[in-house]
């Protein structure tokens, strides 16, 4: 140890002696924009601002780590190691700091933070984490340089902050660049020119502001283009579109995708997916992120098969006030019941915000902490459950907060389990979801299926069906087998 503290110091020395004009006032004002995380939470702030969904994800995964990288090293190593500050009287003083560190010096609490903030950047976005590597790089040096650190000091709060943003990804995994995998359909799929016999119903209300309607019309000329207003049918604006057109189109989020898969369809016709809606969880799977992406698909004529599952549900008791009777249904992402219709409306309101994994957490403490669980027979076994999630195709992660799927004609249910009987099962899942350790926990399961019955259902228990809360049915029988095509270009990529 001996030699290596004798290296570190002559390397500091070595810095201390050389030194850059324009340096001398600029690394120190970066060093000091870098306490507390200030520097961090702004460009945090500015990416989730204006990078889009990618960027948000970056940020809430760097600060994260920042967060992770500055109680370790900050709380926990320093006080342990308690290695004094380099002498600086080798520094010039026009680069010292104004206000000089009064804690120890191992390891650098700011080479932590800017490396925990880089790679957690890095790990969701390769260009952000580029820029933030440089940031991150210079707020590194500028502690050897200003004379508050050894350049061990340094490397060893880099190494720190990198590995403890690697770490993240035991409970947020990162997604994979390429879309789902799905075969293209053996016939031939209709090349629309400028959408000449596409009819595209646009949900204005379903996602955020902007003239989805006026941007289709300029991709697609000779497409016909209906805007559903606040109070208009949807379902009713599908079924014409349906009758007219060659290809019928839809324009929102994964509700309104739903109703257009079932008339497409029954109808035998292609559906054309254009990404208008909050999450856009299905067109995000498929690689269609932008409107042009699907205008491209529909030109060349581009198409793929997916995988859609199918609910067929008994009318033993009232669906709705007024005792409407709903027929069968489908999913193309994700069916549940138990506290995961609640759990989803808090997810919904916070997950663009910060994050599906974080939103999902947070609304499972507030849902666990006042629901009840749900009795049922899951095929045939009598159960008492907090939820049962059910998946159109396996999802990944594994764990309780299922982002992607890499195949959308697998053929299986994804299924997984909440059990309500084990003592402190709240408690228990709600510690497995923070260690990470969901995957060995006894309240939770996860297997697949081809088929699922759910009978004896208890009663007032609602069903969310690609993200809307839809009534409840006292026997539920889960299946797949028809396929739907789907237009999406060569090569598409997730956002």
């Amino acid at each position: 140890m001996g030699k290596i503290h004798a290296a570190d110091r002559a390397a500091f020395a070595w810095v201390a002696s050389h030194h850059v004009p324009w340096a001398n006032k600029a690394l120190p004002a970066l060093s000091r924009a870098a306490n507390h995380s200030r520097l961090w939470a702004v460009t945090g702030a500015g990416m989730a601002l204006s990078g889009g969904r990618s960027g948000r994800r970056a940020a809430l995964r760097g600060l994260g780590s920042v967060a992770l990288a500055s109680t370790v090293s900050n709380v926990l190593l320093k006080s342990w190691v308690r290695r004094p500050r380099p002498v600086i009287d080798a520094v010039p003083m026009a680069r010292r700091l104004s206000r000089q560190p009064w804690t120890t010096s191992f390891p650098s609490g700011h080479a932590a933070s800017a490396a925990a903030f880089a790679t957690g950047v890095a790990l969701e976005s390769r260009p952000l984490g580029v820029a933030a590597g440089a940031l991150a790089g210079s707020v590194a040096f500028s502690r050897v340089y200003t004379g508050v650190h050894y350049p061990g000091d340094v490397l060893a709060g880099a190494a720190l902050g990198a590995g403890l943003a690697a770490v993240t990804l035991r409970w947020w995994p990162t997604r994979p660049v390429e879309a789902a995998t799905a075969p293209q359909p053996r016939g031939k799929v209709p090349s629309l020119v400028d959408g000449d016999g596409l009819v595209v119903v646009v949900n204005a209300s379903a996602g955020p502001e902007g003239d989805t309607a006026q941007r289709l019309r300029e991709l697609l000329p000779a497409a016909k283009v209906v805007e559903r207003g606040q109070d208009g049918d949807l379902v009713a604006l599908l079924c014409e579109a349906a009758r007219e057109a060659q290809v019928l189109g839809v324009a929102g989020g994964d509700g309104s995708v739903n109703c257009a898969a079932r008339i497409a369809l029954d109808r035998g016709m292609p559906l054309a997916v254009f990404p208008a809606g909050t999450l856009n969880h299905f067109a995000g799977d498929l690689g269609l992120t932008r409107l042009d992406d699907t205008a491209q698909a529909l030109t060349a004529g581009e198409a793929v098969l997916v995988d859609v599952a199918e609910l067929q549900r008994d009318h033993s008791h009232p669906f709705s006030d007024d005792g409407e009777e709903l027929g069968p249904e489908l999913f193309l992402n994700t069916f549940s019941l138990g506290v995961y219709p609640d759990l989803v409306r808090f997810r919904e309101e916070l997950e663009r915000k910060i994050g599906k994994w974080p939103a999902m957490l947070v609304g499972l403490v507030r849902v666990l902490r006042d629901a009840g669980p749900v009795k049922m027979r899951v095929n045939g076994r009598p159960r008492s459950l907090w939820l049962i999630f059910l998946g159109n195709g396996e999802y990944a992660p594994e764990g309780f907060a299922p982002t992607y799927r890499p195949d959308l004609t697998d053929g299986l249910l994804d299924v997984r389990i909440v059990d309500a009987s084990r003592p402190l099962a709240r408690t228990r899942l709600v510690a497995a979801v923070l260690s990470g350790t969901l995957g060995t926990s006894r309240v939770y399961e996860a297997s697949t299926a081809r088929t699922m019955h759910l009978s004896e259902i208890q009663e007032g228990a609602e069903l969310a069906v690609d993200g809307e809360v839809r009534p409840g049915a006292s026997q539920l029988r889960v299946a797949k087998g028809r396929r739907l095509m789907v237009y999406r270009p060569e090569g598409a990529l997730r956002d």
